[in-house]
């Protein structure tokens, strides 16, 4: 099996590259949009809050082709939300850089979210208590005294949202268009190459896959026995 050919071809190089990108914007997106999210849901009831924690739960019990569809129908470009981005950055979202970092991001979001969210109503609210006796603040006592202590759990929220949005293809399917050259992303080049009966490049991009899978597996572990 060619497999260093396979790698270092142009057309496995863009998707490699492409995903490279995505996967470390949404990354950062993850561990900031998590962190708020998860404090947010995790304080005193406030109006709207049963409907954000089902918006952000959903990804996980809801198809990935329907969550595409129906973030596609929102966020085209005759859409209100998808002509306002436009107007607002002179870019679109469907069919664009922009779209796949959506994609990933959604798709990867509650796994980053739910496990803070645990975290800070379980022992996380008792530090909080145990600061406002001391003096501090919220927002002080969020940064200073409960985060350091759930860090481990943010950690390996993030990094499990980061391997989901790796191998994300039904949602970056309908908002990506999977363009080669443009919007093919590492998982829709292996849909690709067995569509076309390019098994051999299929088995090798999965591979790889795995590797980094496996690699985030024994980080994940590591931060654990930490």
């Amino acid at each position: 099996m060619d497999i260093l050919p396979i790698l270092t071809a142009q057309e496995t190089l863009f998707p490699l590259g492409l995903t490279a990108r995505v996967a470390g914007l949404t990354l950062i997106l993850h561990l900031v949009v998590g962190l708020g999210l998860g404090y947010l849901l995790s304080r005193k009831p406030f109006p709207g809050q049963t409907l954000l924690d089902f918006l952000v739960t959903l990804p996980l019990v809801f198809p990935p082709i329907a969550t595409g569809f129906l973030l596609l129908f929102a966020l085209g470009k005759h859409a209100p939300l998808g002509r306002l981005f436009t107007a607002l950055t002179g870019k679109t979202i469907i069919f664009d850089f922009w779209g796949l970092v959506l994609a990933a991001f959604i798709a990867g979001l509650p796994l980053a979210v739910k496990p803070i969210q645990s975290a800070i109503q379980g022992s996380g609210s008792q530090l909080m208590e145990a600061a406002y006796v001391l003096g501090r603040s919220e927002w002080n006592a969020f940064l200073y005294v409960v985060l350091p202590n759930i860090k481990k759990v943010v950690a390996a929220g993030v990094f499990l949202a980061f391997a989901r949005s790796l191998g994300e293809v039904g949602v970056t399917l309908m908002l990506g268009g999977n363009i080669e050259g443009k919007t093919n992303t590492l998982s829709l080049a292996i849909y690709n190459a067995v569509f076309n009966g390019e098994f051999e490049k299929a088995l090798v991009l999965s591979a790889f896959l795995a590797l980094v899978s496996l690699t985030l597996f024994f980080i994940l572990k590591r931060l654990s026995a930490v």
